[in-house]
Order: structure tokens, then sequence, then C-alpha cells
């Protein structure tokens, strides 16, 4: 069986440090790279773009709303065709650093309140892989398990890797649980191993309470800004190869070079 783990990278930003990006590089399998607007630079989106090549890991564009002042988490009102330019105009901007370095983007996932917004509401998702989908039918859409965003993909016969998140608890609903509240995070990394194993062999997500709820999942997504997150993100690695899991870049799974 194969899985992916991916990891948001390149997010330099007074909110964020991308101190252990090289780090995270060694054990991950794809990048989602900061395109400037809720965080990074063209440096930093240069710096792992250079070590994702050297490392065999697939790149990514992590499109967010133009707001690097709040990190790109305070939730926004846009019309479809603003929203539509946010993820080309992303999209192009790591795509020429790419380039540069003879690689290409090949997924694109959005980040903070755009990513949450369309969870919830199918309008914006539909928008979102509409706005992908004419980017090229080539690119990957990493997209939460479970979603609108998923449902709306679908719709398009886009292909899509849907995603759980290591180091997060789940409402009965599906959706995280808020960062407001305490329960929200797994900082534990023995937690994280079991609950992230769990998940990938039942191929079902599990919720804070207990429950289960049956899904797709073909990626995890590792939080990596501080020093325990690259102890999680090793120990999940560890323990998935373990248990003979195969990991792969998302544009190497079979499911996409066979589609």
């Amino acid at each position: 069986m194969e899985i992916n783990i991916n990891c948001d990278l390149g997010e330099k930003s007074k909110h964020h440090s991308n101190k252990y990006d090289p780090d995270l590089l060694e054990i991950v399998n794809s990048a989602n790279v900061a395109c400037g607007y809720h965080a990074g630079d063209d440096e930093s989106m240069n710096q792992v773009v250079q070590i994702s090549k050297k490392n065999g890991v697939s790149i990514g564009a992590h499109t967010s709303f133009n707001d690097p002042e709040n990190f790109g988490r305070q939730r926004m009102k846009l019309p479809p065709n603003e929203v539509r330019q946010l993820i080309i105009d992303q999209y192009e901007i790591l795509q020429k650093i790419a380039q540069d370095h003879g690689e290409n983007v090949t997924h694109i996932k959005p980040h903070g309140a755009l990513n949450n917004m369309a969870c919830e509401d199918i309008d914006l998702a539909t928008t979102l892989a509409k706005a992908i989908n004419e980017i090229s039918k080539d690119l990957i859409y990493l997209v939460p398990t479970g979603s609108k965003m998923e449902e709306a993909a679908k719709k398009l016969n886009m292909r899509i890797a849907c995603e759980i998140f290591a180091d997060r608890n789940y409402e009965d609903d599906g959706n995280l649980v808020s960062r407001k509240k305490p329960h929200a995070l797994i900082t534990d990394p023995e937690e994280a191993k079991k609950h992230v194993l769990n998940m990938v062999k039942n191929q079902s997500l599990n919720c804070h309470s207990g429950k289960q709820i049956p899904c797709e999942i073909d990626s995890v997504c590792i939080h990596g800004d501080n020093i325990s997150s690259l102890s999680t993100a090793k120990s999940i690695r560890e323990n998935l190869i373990e248990n003979g899991l195969q990991l792969k870049p998302l544009n190497k799974m079979e499911k996409f070079i066979n589609d």
C-alpha cells in the first residue's frame, strides 16, 4: 500500500520560521511551497525547490489569500474571479522558479482560511477546482478527505489526493477541531504516529470522540515549524515504513501514473 507525506514549507514570515525546512525535506515526499501571498519570498521558494529536487520531493503550490499580515488565516469574502486569479498567479510564480531549477509544480494545495472555507462551501470549492483544472488537467489537487473540496474536484474528474492531518484532532462531522479549542492539536509524537497509522490502515478518520468516518487517504500532512514537529515527522515516517507502507511523492503514486 502506498502513502505520501506532505508538509507546508517555505513559510518564512514574522509568524513562522522556515529554519527546519532542510530537515523536513529529508523526511517528506511532497512539499507545499508558500508562494509569497501568506508567507515566503523568492529566496525561500528557491531554497525549497532546490532541496526538493536533490531529495526527490515533489513540488506543490500552497495557494492562499493575499494576506501576509494574518498568515492567510483570516477569512475573506472574494468574488470567484478574484479567487481564480489568486490560484493562477501563485501557481505561475512558483512554476517559474521551479522551471529555473529544471522542475515543475505537480500539485496544488490551498492554505489556511481559503482551505477551511472551501472545505465547507461547495461554491468556493468549485471555483478553486475549476481554476486548478484550467491551469492543467495534469495537476494533482491535494484536498482534505471528505471535504466539499473533494466533492467539487470529483465532479470535474480531477486528479485528487486526499489528505489527513497528523497533528490535528477531528470533530464528528469530519472537520478539524478549531485551533481555538484546547484539544485541537496532537503534540505527543507517540500519540501522533498511532493516530496516523490507525487512520491510514483503516482508511478512516479518527474523531476526538472515538467515532470513525470511512474515507480515502492518499497523503498525511505534517506541520513543521518547531523542533517537536521534526521528531513527530520522523516518528510517523519510520512507523509507516515499519508497518509495510511505501512512501512516494504524489506524482509517483500508482494511482496518478496509471490514470
